[in-house]
Protein backbone atom coordinates (compact mmCIF):
# COMPACT_ATOMS: atom_id res chain seq x y z
CA UNK A 1 0.00 0.00 0.00
CA UNK A 2 1.81 3.27 -1.07
CA UNK A 3 1.86 6.54 1.10
CA UNK A 4 -1.11 8.44 1.86
CA UNK A 5 -1.77 11.46 -0.34
CA UNK A 6 -2.10 15.22 1.48
CA UNK A 7 -6.08 14.39 0.88
CA UNK A 8 -6.34 11.08 2.28
CA UNK A 9 -4.83 12.04 5.38
CA UNK A 10 -7.61 14.73 5.83
CA UNK A 11 -10.59 12.68 5.08
CA UNK A 12 -8.92 10.25 7.64
CA UNK A 13 -8.07 12.96 10.10
CA UNK A 14 -11.94 13.81 9.48
CA UNK A 15 -13.13 10.65 10.10
CA UNK A 16 -11.27 10.47 13.51
CA UNK A 17 -13.77 13.21 15.11
CA UNK A 18 -16.43 10.81 14.91
CA UNK A 19 -17.01 9.21 18.10
CA UNK A 20 -18.97 5.61 18.32
CA UNK A 21 -22.77 5.94 19.10
CA UNK A 22 -22.24 9.55 17.57
CA UNK A 23 -25.32 10.78 15.44
CA UNK A 24 -23.92 12.29 12.35
CA UNK A 25 -24.90 14.92 9.55
CA UNK A 26 -22.75 14.57 6.38
CA UNK A 27 -23.56 15.71 2.65
CA UNK A 28 -21.52 13.79 -0.27
CA UNK A 29 -18.07 14.44 -0.92
CA UNK A 30 -14.81 14.14 1.57
CA UNK A 31 -17.37 14.31 4.61
CA UNK A 32 -19.09 10.84 3.50
CA UNK A 33 -15.90 9.39 2.84
CA UNK A 34 -14.68 10.42 6.56
CA UNK A 35 -17.75 9.50 8.18
CA UNK A 36 -18.09 6.06 5.96
CA UNK A 37 -14.67 5.24 7.08
CA UNK A 38 -15.28 5.79 11.14
CA UNK A 39 -18.14 2.95 10.87
CA UNK A 40 -16.03 0.53 8.89
CA UNK A 41 -12.61 1.58 12.07
CA UNK A 42 -13.24 2.56 15.51
CA UNK A 43 -17.00 3.95 15.19
CA UNK A 44 -19.10 0.82 13.83
CA UNK A 45 -22.36 2.45 15.90
CA UNK A 46 -21.90 6.03 14.57
CA UNK A 47 -25.19 6.77 13.07
CA UNK A 48 -25.80 8.97 9.64
CA UNK A 49 -28.19 11.29 8.67
CA UNK A 50 -28.16 13.07 4.96
CA UNK A 51 -29.25 16.06 4.38
CA UNK A 52 -32.20 14.96 2.07
CA UNK A 53 -33.61 12.90 4.37
CA UNK A 54 -32.26 9.50 4.54
CA UNK A 55 -31.68 8.03 8.15
CA UNK A 56 -29.26 5.58 8.85
CA UNK A 57 -27.93 4.31 5.65
CA UNK A 58 -25.31 1.47 4.83
CA UNK A 59 -23.67 3.38 1.89
CA UNK A 60 -22.36 1.35 -0.68
CA UNK A 61 -19.49 2.94 -2.99
CA UNK A 62 -19.71 5.79 -4.27
CA UNK A 63 -22.33 8.18 -3.72
CA UNK A 64 -22.04 11.17 -5.73
CA UNK A 65 -25.19 13.50 -4.49
CA UNK A 66 -27.35 13.47 -1.82
CA UNK A 67 -30.15 11.94 -3.54
CA UNK A 68 -28.01 8.99 -5.39
CA UNK A 69 -29.39 5.45 -4.79
CA UNK A 70 -25.91 4.45 -3.49
CA UNK A 71 -26.54 6.86 -0.60
CA UNK A 72 -30.07 5.23 0.08
CA UNK A 73 -28.81 1.42 0.72
CA UNK A 74 -30.30 -0.16 3.82
CA UNK A 75 -31.97 2.88 5.18
CA UNK A 76 -33.94 2.87 8.37
CA UNK A 77 -36.12 5.35 6.51
CA UNK A 78 -36.19 7.47 3.62
CA UNK A 79 -38.01 10.63 5.31
CA UNK A 80 -37.51 14.35 3.80
CA UNK A 81 -35.07 17.91 4.42
CA UNK A 82 -37.80 18.93 7.00
CA UNK A 83 -37.34 15.02 8.96
CA UNK A 84 -33.66 15.27 9.24
CA UNK A 85 -32.62 19.29 9.90
CA UNK A 86 -36.48 20.21 11.70
CA UNK A 87 -36.46 16.94 13.37
CA UNK A 88 -33.09 15.79 14.32
CA UNK A 89 -31.12 18.85 13.66
CA UNK A 90 -32.71 21.96 15.25
CA UNK A 91 -33.72 19.85 17.90
CA UNK A 92 -30.16 19.64 18.98
CA UNK A 93 -29.99 15.69 18.43
CA UNK A 94 -27.32 15.47 16.17
CA UNK A 95 -24.17 15.95 17.71
CA UNK A 96 -21.74 16.04 14.68
CA UNK A 97 -21.76 17.77 10.85
CA UNK A 98 -19.41 18.09 8.66
CA UNK A 99 -19.26 21.09 6.83
CA UNK A 100 -17.38 22.83 3.44
CA UNK A 101 -17.35 26.15 1.96
CA UNK A 102 -15.86 28.58 -0.43
CA UNK A 103 -14.65 30.90 2.86
CA UNK A 104 -13.92 30.01 6.07
CA UNK A 105 -12.74 33.09 8.41
CA UNK A 106 -10.63 33.53 11.55
CA UNK A 107 -13.80 33.05 13.74
CA UNK A 108 -15.01 30.20 11.97
CA UNK A 109 -17.63 31.37 10.15
CA UNK A 110 -18.51 29.59 6.61
CA UNK A 111 -19.46 31.30 3.69
CA UNK A 112 -20.84 29.23 0.29
CA UNK A 113 -23.74 31.80 -0.59
CA UNK A 114 -21.40 34.76 -2.72
CA UNK A 115 -18.14 35.62 -3.17
CA UNK A 116 -16.56 38.64 -5.30
CA UNK A 117 -19.94 39.10 -6.89
CA UNK A 118 -20.09 35.17 -7.69
CA UNK A 119 -23.17 33.38 -6.63
CA UNK A 120 -22.42 29.93 -5.39
CA UNK A 121 -24.55 27.40 -4.35
CA UNK A 122 -26.00 28.66 -0.36
CA UNK A 123 -26.30 26.93 2.45
CA UNK A 124 -28.58 24.20 1.74
CA UNK A 125 -28.51 22.91 5.25
CA UNK A 126 -25.16 24.36 6.76
CA UNK A 127 -26.70 27.03 8.46
CA UNK A 128 -29.14 24.86 10.18
CA UNK A 129 -25.61 22.60 11.04
CA UNK A 130 -23.94 25.44 12.24
CA UNK A 131 -26.20 26.73 14.01
CA UNK A 132 -27.72 23.61 16.11
CA UNK A 133 -24.83 20.91 15.99
CA UNK A 134 -22.36 21.16 19.44
CA UNK A 135 -19.08 20.12 17.10
CA UNK A 136 -19.03 21.49 13.56
CA UNK A 137 -16.06 19.89 11.52
CA UNK A 138 -14.64 21.72 8.37
CA UNK A 139 -13.18 19.87 5.71
CA UNK A 140 -11.25 21.79 3.05
CA UNK A 141 -7.64 22.22 1.17
CA UNK A 142 -6.21 25.11 2.26
CA UNK A 143 -5.58 27.83 0.15
CA UNK A 144 -4.96 31.86 1.02
CA UNK A 145 -8.82 32.69 -1.09
CA UNK A 146 -10.21 29.85 0.85
CA UNK A 147 -9.15 31.64 4.45
CA UNK A 148 -10.05 35.15 4.74
CA UNK A 149 -9.81 37.39 8.04
CA UNK A 150 -13.50 38.23 7.14
CA UNK A 151 -16.02 35.70 5.13
CA UNK A 152 -17.28 38.05 1.86
CA UNK A 153 -20.57 36.57 3.61
CA UNK A 154 -22.00 34.81 6.30
CA UNK A 155 -24.02 31.87 4.94
CA UNK A 156 -23.28 29.57 8.43
CA UNK A 157 -22.08 30.87 12.20
CA UNK A 158 -19.45 29.99 13.52
CA UNK A 159 -18.23 32.47 16.88
CA UNK A 160 -20.12 35.74 14.38
CA UNK A 161 -17.85 39.02 15.26
CA UNK A 162 -15.70 37.13 18.26
CA UNK A 163 -16.05 36.01 21.71
CA UNK A 164 -19.49 35.58 22.96
CA UNK A 165 -21.12 37.03 19.96
CA UNK A 166 -22.96 33.52 19.45
CA UNK A 167 -24.59 33.46 22.64
CA UNK A 168 -26.04 37.15 21.70
CA UNK A 169 -27.40 36.27 18.23
CA UNK A 170 -29.26 33.41 20.89
CA UNK A 171 -27.12 30.25 19.71
CA UNK A 172 -25.59 27.74 21.76
CA UNK A 173 -21.99 26.75 22.43
CA UNK A 174 -20.38 25.12 19.63
CA UNK A 175 -16.64 23.60 19.08
CA UNK A 176 -15.01 24.09 15.50
CA UNK A 177 -12.46 21.65 13.97
CA UNK A 178 -11.38 22.71 10.55
CA UNK A 179 -9.02 19.94 8.60
CA UNK A 180 -7.01 20.68 5.68
CA UNK A 181 -4.17 19.36 3.55
CA UNK A 182 -1.73 21.20 5.53
CA UNK A 183 -3.05 21.52 9.07
CA UNK A 184 -5.47 21.18 11.81
CA UNK A 185 -7.26 24.51 13.34
CA UNK A 186 -9.46 24.40 16.12
CA UNK A 187 -12.03 27.15 18.49
CA UNK A 188 -14.71 27.26 20.90
CA UNK A 189 -16.12 30.56 20.92
CA UNK A 190 -12.81 32.29 19.78
CA UNK A 191 -10.42 32.50 17.23
CA UNK A 192 -9.14 29.70 15.05
CA UNK A 193 -6.01 28.36 16.52
CA UNK A 194 -3.43 25.73 14.76
CA UNK A 195 -3.42 22.78 16.65
CA UNK A 196 -1.68 20.47 14.33
CA UNK A 197 0.29 19.82 11.71
CA UNK A 198 -0.11 17.29 8.62
CA UNK A 199 2.98 15.14 8.39
CA UNK A 200 5.67 17.39 6.80
CA UNK A 201 4.28 20.96 6.61
CA UNK A 202 5.53 23.74 8.22
CA UNK A 203 4.62 26.42 10.24
CA UNK A 204 5.91 28.68 7.51
CA UNK A 205 3.47 27.28 4.85
CA UNK A 206 0.38 27.03 6.69
CA UNK A 207 0.89 31.16 7.15
CA UNK A 208 1.91 31.61 3.50
CA UNK A 209 -1.72 30.09 2.78
CA UNK A 210 -3.97 31.95 4.87
CA UNK A 211 -5.14 35.04 4.85
CA UNK A 212 -5.18 36.23 8.27
CA UNK A 213 -2.49 35.16 10.72
CA UNK A 214 -3.53 32.15 13.23
CA UNK A 215 -2.18 31.68 16.35
CA UNK A 216 -0.45 28.61 16.69
CA UNK A 217 -0.38 26.33 19.89
CA UNK A 218 2.36 26.33 22.19
CA UNK A 219 2.95 22.82 21.52
CA UNK A 220 1.97 21.52 17.65
CA UNK A 221 0.94 17.51 17.29
CA UNK A 222 1.55 16.12 14.16
CA UNK A 223 -1.05 14.34 12.68
CA UNK A 224 -0.75 10.63 12.70
CA UNK A 225 -0.72 9.32 9.28
CA UNK A 226 -3.47 6.67 7.84
CA UNK A 227 -2.60 2.71 8.80
CA UNK A 228 -2.13 0.20 5.85
CA UNK A 229 -6.04 -0.64 6.99
CA UNK A 230 -7.56 3.12 6.77
CA UNK A 231 -5.48 3.45 3.44
CA UNK A 232 -7.44 -0.02 2.22
CA UNK A 233 -10.27 0.85 3.83
CA UNK A 234 -10.01 4.06 1.90
CA UNK A 235 -9.10 3.02 -1.42
CA UNK A 236 -10.39 -0.32 -1.75
CA UNK A 237 -14.02 -0.06 -0.05
CA UNK A 238 -15.51 3.42 0.08
CA UNK A 239 -13.68 4.62 -3.17
CA UNK A 240 -12.20 2.21 -5.37
CA UNK A 241 -13.14 3.86 -8.35
CA UNK A 242 -11.03 7.30 -7.25
CA UNK A 243 -14.50 8.94 -7.70
CA UNK A 244 -13.29 11.73 -5.29
CA UNK A 245 -9.65 11.49 -5.25
CA UNK A 246 -8.84 11.70 -9.44
CA UNK A 247 -5.40 12.22 -8.09
CA UNK A 248 -4.76 8.76 -6.94
CA UNK A 249 -5.46 7.59 -10.37
CA UNK A 250 -1.91 7.24 -11.77
CA UNK A 251 -1.21 4.16 -13.55
CA UNK A 252 -4.87 3.30 -13.07
CA UNK A 253 -7.36 3.30 -15.79
CA UNK A 254 -10.83 3.32 -16.98
CA UNK A 255 -12.39 4.98 -13.85
CA UNK A 256 -15.32 7.67 -14.20
CA UNK A 257 -14.42 11.37 -14.32
CA UNK A 258 -14.87 13.21 -11.17
CA UNK A 259 -18.36 14.25 -10.96
CA UNK A 260 -18.77 18.11 -10.57
CA UNK A 261 -19.41 19.50 -7.11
Amino acid sequence: MSGALPREILVVEGARQIRDGDLVIVGTGLPLLAATLAQKTHAPDAKLVIESGVIFPKVVPTPVSVVDPRLMHGASRHGSLFEALGGLVQRGLVRTGFLGGAQVDEFANINSTWVSGKRLPGSGGANDIASHCSQVVILTNHEKRRFPARCDYITSPGFLGGPGERAKAGLGPLRVKVVTDLCVMEADDSALVVTALMPGVTAEAVLENTGFTPKFRDSLDIVVPPDPEELRLLREEIDPACVYFPERRGSRTGHPETPER
